[in-house]
């Protein structure tokens, strides 16, 4: 059966040129629709679908029996599809490592700076009627702190040590795989950043990682950063740690829930900058994904 994109959004089609769809004509390419089993229906009898934001649970994969892979547009599959379940069915999961390293090291730093700066306490207060002129921090010579470091956290740290900073970090590798940074012990890394950056992918192990006691560890006005995942943070904890005032600020992309409920605390708080899972969105790295998800499913039909 044909190979199905199956829930591309409107962002994503505006991506698709004629050129780039030129490069996998045996593709359909599908708008997404609200209604679930719309969308399963159109994946039913397909053995090869790409995946843009619909969850496959357990329980919609046993509704396809004749699916072998899904090539996932992203990196962070496993908070989209049940994995074990997946492997269970014979259905091989396929990623894109890479394509949006530059794009999310990017937007860590511009939350970085919005949080050091206090740019968006002041934007908001101009706009009100006020005229503030806040205290920042300058980043030459403060301490990094990157939890991962992988190919984003990998970008980061060269752009941290490109402005001057001194860049630590915890991997679970225990390879710093030639990024300026020097390996520390997680809870060492917590204690001694003036800027905790979170790089780590969404799993078991680093569910909660960052939980009420190891925000404890982080020094008077320091900031915390996630471009990763929502549950790698403790976020009860982490509201609660931004009320006492340590960090300082955050600079938040992601969310355990997305989008976060319309009263989350969060979305109180003066000393958070929220982004809404943005980080990876560049039309260039929007490109590169296309470009290596249509290379995968060209390689599935050959």
């Amino acid at each position: 059966m044909r190979p199905i994109y199956f829930d591309c959004s409107t962002a994503m089609a505006r991506t698709l040129t004629p050129e780039l769809l030129a490069r996998c004509p045996a593709l359909e390419v599908a708008m997404d629709d609200p209604n679930r089993d719309v969308l399963l229906a159109r994946i039913a009898d397909r053995e090869i679908v790409v995946l843009g934001k619909t969850v496959l649970g357990a329980a919609e994969l046993a509704r396809l029996p004749r699916l072998r892979h899904i090539v996932f547009l992203g990196t962070g599959a496993s908070s989209y599809v049940d994995l074990t379940a997946a492997a269970a069915q014979g259905i091989t999961v396929h990623v894109v490592p890479g394509y949006g390293s530059r794009a999310v090291a990017e937007h860590a730093l511009a939350l970085m700076l919005a949080c050091a700066r206090q740019i968006v306490p002041m934007d908001r207060a101009i706009r009100a009627g006020g005229f503030p002129s806040l205290h920042g921090m300058e980043l030459a010579g403060k301490t990094l702190g990157l939890v991962g470091l992988g190919d984003i956290g990998a970008e980061v740290a060269r752009l941290g040590a490109a402005l001057g900073m001194d860049v630590v970090a915890w991997t679970r590798g225990g390879d710093a795989r030639g990024a300026p940074a020097r390996l520390l012990p997680l809870d060492e890394v917590f204690a001694c950043a003036h800027i905790v950056s979170l790089h780590v992918a969404l799993t078991p192990e680093t569910r909660g990682l960052v939980d009420a006691r190891r925000l404890s560890l982080m020094r008077a006005g320091s900031l915390l950063i996630n471009t990763a995942r929502g549950a790698v943070v403790d976020e009860a904890a982490l509201v609660s740690a931004l009320e006492r005032g340590t960090p300082a600020a955050a600079g938040l992309d992601v969310f355990v829930d997305e989008p976060p409920a319309p009263d989350h605390p969060l979305r109180r708080l003066d000393n958070v900058v929220l982004t809404g899972h943005a980080a990876f969105r560049t039309p260039e790295a929007s490109r590169r994904l296309v470009e290596r998800v249509f290379a995968i499913v060209n390689d599935l039909l050959r």
